[in-house]
């Protein structure tokens, strides 16, 4: 993969058609690693806002979920996030991987 590789103008229609795409922008290690932390983090400030009604933590979630994200892709893999383009996709993309790689279906070294 080329790491510049800008964003196809091809127009996704559903996430079945994008989620191959997804996994091609996500191929570094670290970057699925920090992909997966975000992504755990999410699910951990979700789930503390609402058992301890500590709702501050409802306005940590686009920090833990983008900074990780956003860290993996500029840092690690050298490219531009999906989200900009396809947000929707994008973050039900990050949770299907997130699934994907707790059940073993992704690896998290790729290459």
């Amino acid at each position: 993969m080329n790491n510049n590789q800008q964003m196809p103008d091809h127009k996704y229609k559903t996430l079945k058609e994008f989620y191959p795409f997804y996994l091609q922008e996500h191929q570094n290690t670290t970057n699925r690693v920090l992909h997966f932390i975000g992504t755990a983090l999410i699910g951990l400030c979700f789930i503390t806002a609402m058992l301890f009604h500590a709702f501050v933590f409802f306005a940590l979630i686009p920090v833990v979920g983008y900074g990780f994200a956003w860290a993996g892709h500029f840092f690690f893999e050298k490219n531009k996030p999906a989200t900009f383009k396809y947000p929707l996709f994008s973050l039900a993309s990050d949770f299907l991987l997130f699934g994907d790689l707790m059940m073993g279906r992704q690896p998290f070294k790729v290459k």
